[in-house]
């Protein structure tokens, strides 16, 4: 395809950064809204992606200039080639590197010493490899972008979407409406990037950005998240991720939208083990747990979506409904069939309807007559099928009703030409500019858009419109989360006191194997403020029946040795011991089983410890996540842990307040603040041992790998940690685990 070359400037831009905006911003804004763009590895070898991407950018008018580079050619697709950068007839703005990967390094030099600002690097054969050799090239590729300061996309990825410059940079050869909208998207899989774009447009909804990051040698999704926060052209932010490589630019670039309004629709690859090899194997991305994304993510305001129906009913409701005051939702349906449908949907996902109020349902009532369900979902029966305007005016009561946050209406879109319910639409889309309130149009099934249906939908832009109820609930409810947030998040730091932290690095330093054994790992945690049971060590059984005496019956003995972390599998911990002659027995007993074990491990002593009398038993606790870095968990303990399944977690370190909150996402703290007329149970010690954990593994760096105290037993008095494991991050463990 012949293309007009002519560096024409570009018209003037309603937005670009402030002076002040950060290098990243700077250089992201180069790449999306450049002045010229140089095809390096330009080949008309038939179907190849340097001619698709150059015919893209001449079929929707890119209007900088446009220059192929290739030195053994003088010209290709009826324009100029040029030999090299030098030879340009003006400075190079943005370089597409096409060429092989060997290559792709000195390229991304060259082009930043000729004066280039940004870069995106479509060939692969980097990290997403194992080979050495492809990892070598990774680590060159890697250090020439640091040095150059280039604003760098990929390598490993498929282009951009910039609407407003009417730039393409891209293989897709469906059709791209260019319409500069309010969704930007960003992800490391170009495919997945490129649906998400092509669904969307076909629902009417606009994409303004679409950036494929690949394997994010240079920039990354967090680095596009705070671009897209401060354009004010976007409205929500769309992220599909393999990985998080770096937890505080991302947590960063998340409060960065939050706080300028613009909610973060994420799509996560990792839910699942082959999940999250196929991210290590697709761009090298290593991914943690999902709960842990989630715990951590949702927090700053992420929206996480289970898959990509989910994320363009989300953005949809998003894009088009404004943020509610409130959770009180009406719906308005024509059908006794849907009405108990809506009502089935929204609260299988914990969603009820509100009382309509009496002004409202006194109105409906006169209006309706039989053949109507007054109430909330309203049924609006035959009076309103046979005359429109009863319809219209029964929205209006819905809408108008102050006592309502949400009015939802169950109706599908029309295919073709319908002049009457057209004009139902716009009267609605009317109603709903002036409501300070979301009005949602939901289809009971998703219907595909005809060409029809798609340009009517874009003439109505105070309407969300979405398809499928389950679906469009389950994206109400993360609209109605997200109006919840705290539009500001304050960072949280470890509370932790000196003395503590020197007994942690002590602990750390003198550790020896995978794990510290019980009796130090309780050290640690009374240094960090955690309420401890009673005990002591014994390496006789005299000396175990005397503390027994000093504590008090009745007592436990636990064996204590670094090289056991389950005890109670090999009857390493015997309970109820009431008198010095069962204390002693059970010394005996417990030495005789590790005496008898494979590879014979140092038995360090028993402990004798307090039996604390509880009213549950839970589980708290702290680990490194791969990806999200620190985490603390809490929730129903003991040796139901696994079968309960009731557990939460929060990001690390935690104040009081995050912890009474955490506290209450589960079934073990609805027990612990009293249930069914029981008396509460001691929160605080619950709490004052969730931040100490906190604390503790924050201030471990990367140095522990998991903390494990359960049970955490709990009474109407006091808390106490009566077992507790610190599994380290270190060689030995990882051993250990069979890494």
């Amino acid at each position: 395809m012949e293309a007009q070359v002519s560096a024409a400037s570009v018209p003037a831009r309603p937005w670009s950064p402030p002076p002040d905006a950060s290098d990243v911003v700077k250089g992201i804004h180069a790449m999306l809204h450049p002045h010229n763009i140089v095809l390096v590895g330009a080949t008309d070898k038939p179907g190849n992606y340097a001619e698709r991407i150059w015919n893209n950018l001449v079929k929707y008018g890119f209007e900088g200039g446009l220059y192929p580079v290739n030195a053994k050619r003088e010209s290709i697709w009826g324009v100029p080639c040029y030999k090299d950068f030098a030879s340009l007839p003006e400075k190079p703005d943005h370089v597409l590197v096409l060429v092989p990967a060997r290559f792709a390094v000195q390229v991304i030099r060259d082009a930043a010493a000729a004066g280039a600002r940004s870069a995106t690097i479509v060939t692969s054969g980097f990290s997403e490899l194992q080979d050495e050799e492809s990892q070598k090239l990774a680590t060159e590729l890697q250090q020439a972008v640091r040095e150059t300061g280039l604003a760098v996309t990929g390598p490993n990825c498929l282009g951009n979407l910039s609407a407003a410059e009417k730039l393409f940079t891209n293989i897709d050869d469906r059709i791209v409406t260019m319409e500069q909208g309010a969704v930007a998207i960003a992800g490391q899989s170009g495919a997945i990037v490129m649906a998400i774009r092509q669904a969307l447009e076909d629902r009417g909804v606009g994409v303004g950005y679409m950036v494929t990051t690949g394997n994010e040698t240079g920039l990354e999704t967090p680095d596009l998240m705070r671009y897209f926060a401060e354009d004010p052209s976007v409205k929500v932010i769309v992220v599909y991720l393999e990985g998080v490589r770096n937890t505080k630019a991302f947590r960063d670039a998340c409060k960065a939208a939050r706080a300028a309004s613009k909610p973060v629709i994420a799509l996560k690859l990792g839910s699942s083990e082959g999940g999250r090899a196929a991210a290590m194997a697709h761009t090298g991305a290593l991914a943690g747990s999902i709960e842990t994304f989630d715990a951590i993510a949702t927090r700053e305001g992420v929206i996480r979506v289970a898959g990509l129906d989910e994320l363009i009913e989300t953005t949809e409701c998003f894009v088009h409904a404004a943020v509610p005051k409130g959770n009180r939702l009406a719906a308005v349906t024509l059908s006794g069939g849907k009405r108990g449908m809506l009502i089935d949907a929204f609260y299988a996902q914990g969603l009820n309807f509100a009382p309509l109020s009496p002004h409202v349902s006194s109105e409906l009532g006169k209006m309706l007559g039989p053949g109507s369900i007054v109430g909330n979902p309203l049924d609006a029966g035959f009076a309103a099928v046979v005359d429109p305007s009863v319809y219209m005016k029964s929205i209006k009561l819905m809408i108008d009703d102050p006592d309502i946050d949400i009015v939802i209406i169950d109706a599908e879109f029309p295919k073709a030409p319908h002049e009457q319910r057209e004009r139902n639409l716009r009267i609605v889309n009317e109603m709903a500019s002036r409501a300070a309130k979301p009005v949602i149009y939901i289809s009971a099934m998703s219907i595909g858009f005809t060409e029809f249906t798609k340009g009517l939908r874009k003439s109505l832009p105070h309407l969300a419109v979405m398809q499928g109820m389950d679906r469009a609930v389950t994206a109400i409810k993360s609209l109605l989360a997200y109006a919840s947030l705290r539009k500001e998040v304050p960072d949280i730091v470890s509370s932790s006191k000196p003395a503590a932290r020197a007994v942690l690095e002590k602990a750390l330093k003198s550790a020896r194997g995978a794990a510290l054994d019980e009796v130090a790992s309780k050290k640690l945690l009374k240094a960090y403020g955690i309420p401890i049971s009673k005990e002591g060590i014994a390496q006789t059984a005299a000396e175990a029946a005397d503390i027994a005496k000093q504590i008090g019956f009745p007592v436990v003995a636990k064996v204590v040795s670094a090289g056991i972390l389950h005890k109670s599998d090999i009857g390493g911990v015997v309970l109820n011991l009431n008198s010095a002659a069962e204390v002693k027995k059970a010394f005996a007993d417990i030495s005789a089983r590790v005496n008898k074990l494979k590879g014979k491990p140092k038995l360090d002593g028993i402990l004798i410890a307090q039996q604390v009398k509880a009213d549950l038993e839970l589980v708290v606790g702290a680990s490194l996540d791969a990806e999200m870095g620190p985490v603390v968990l809490f929730g129903t303990g003991g040796i139901d842990i696994e079968l309960m399944k009731d557990v939460a977690l929060a990001g690390a370190p935690l104040d009081e307040a995050e912890a009474r909150l955490l506290i209450g996402r589960t079934k073990a703290g609805i027990k612990m603040r009293g249930y069914r007329g029981k008396p509460a149970l001691h929160e605080a010690s619950a709490v004052k041992a969730l931040v100490g954990l906190s604390n503790l593994i924050a201030d471990a760096g990367d140095r522990i790998a998991s903390i494990d105290v359960n049970p955490f037993l709990i009474n109407a008095r006091t808390g106490v940690a009566v077992d507790a494991l610190i599994v380290l991050n270190n060689a030995a463990a990882k051993r250990a685990a069979g890494h």
